[in-house]
């Protein structure tokens, strides 16, 4: 009778684990989310649980967001990280502001148009040339930086002063224009960043997951080699995340710009390692072909509550940075501990 008492006992208890497992593979990077949240409310009760709380995080983090879902293309074709980024968001917002005495649409164009160059030559680089990505990236990202300080001498470019183009009285000057992007609202309460991050990730996750290239980048992202001979152009599938990921950093560097009201070339400092981080908290796997955008961004939304939560409790910058490096490998182990129990591991 005992026997079967433990029996059972453990068959409840591994049917338990079983449903655990489950729930934490389904809800991926939100299962953490919720913990966290469920963490806050008991900490600071409705200082932290408030939609206002909840607003400022999101409209914190809609830059690092911007950026995440291009460099989520990079990792999921199989190659790692794009550590160009934070030069490509330094010198989008720099060239933007250059070219604020032609307009703002044409400072716009120009500094997204200096972003896609970038992408570009990552794109050549690493998907003709098979440049190890990381290497490669991180070389350019050097070299930008060194362009930058050598050509505008390590000084930051100010839009109020390099471009203050007097109008008639009453009128918003192309330089007061730029500094309203950031902070301009649709529908006069949804910030233009905020809608524009969605705008992004809608695009993102039905080119990821509906369109054949977003078929093709799988199974590059899954194996180079079985898509080269399946007649995919890897070439072309592999340089194509390179140009999306420099599209949406020189989006977030024109905002950045626009936020700081200055374009310099040390903005974009920690957007690389911020934006792997999202990426592999929200599920998608460093070795490719796995994972979407929704995960992304939740795994944006993570590092924002994680940030908000330290920041509560008064935990200085040096120790956040470490709380976040051991958040990643929490959550990385649960959602492999959790496929392994599933059988699922090889995902």
């Amino acid at each position: 009778m005992s026997i079967e008492r433990s029996t059972l006992h453990h068959g409840m208890k591994e049917a338990g684990m079983g449903a655990l497992n489950t729930i934490i593979h389904k809800l991926g990077v939100y299962f953490i989310i919720l913990l966290l949240i469920l963490i806050g409310t008991i900490l600071f009760q409705n200082k932290f649980f408030s939609p206002k709380n909840f607003l400022n995080i999101i409209d914190s983090l809609t830059t690092l967001g911007i950026a995440a879902i291009g460099v989520a293309f990079v990792t999921y074709s199989g190659h790692y990280a794009d550590l160009s980024i934070p030069t490509t968001i330094a010198i989008s917002g720099i060239i933007a502001i250059e070219c604020l005495s032609f307009g703002i649409g044409v400072s716009i164009l120009a500094g997204i148009s200096i972003g896609i160059v970038i992408g570009l030559i990552n794109a050549y680089v690493v998907g003709t040339l098979r440049a190890n990505s990381i290497i490669w990236t991180l070389a350019l990202a050097f070299v930008t930086k060194g362009l930058m300080r050598w050509i505008w001498q390590n000084k930051a470019v100010h839009p109020t002063l390099k471009f203050a183009i007097e109008t008639h009285a009453g009128e918003t000057n192309v330089a007061e224009t730029f500094i309203h992007l950031y902070r301009m609202n649709v529908w006069s309460k949804i910030s233009l960043p905020l809608v524009t991050a969605v705008i992004l990730a809608i695009l993102a996750q039905l080119l990821l997951t509906k369109t054949q290239f977003g078929k093709q980048l799988k199974v590059t992202g899954t194996s180079y080699e079985v898509a080269k001979m399946t007649g995919i152009s890897v070439t072309k599938v592999v340089g194509i995340p390179f140009i999306l990921s420099s599209f949406t950093a020189s989006i977030a560097g024109i905002f950045i710009a626009s936020l700081g009201k200055i374009g310099a070339y040390y903005q974009g400092q920690g957007y690389d390692f911020d934006a792997v981080t999202a990426v592999v908290l929200g599920g998608m796997t460093l070795s490719g072909g796995r994972g979407d955008i929704l995960g992304v961004l939740g795994g944006v939304f993570l590092l924002g509550l994680l940030k908000n939560i330290l920041t509560l409790l008064g935990v200085d910058t040096f120790s956040q940075l470490v709380m976040q490096g051991i958040t990643i490998i929490v959550v990385v182990a649960v959602h492999t501990h959790s496929l392994r129990k599933l059988g699922r591991d090889n995902e």
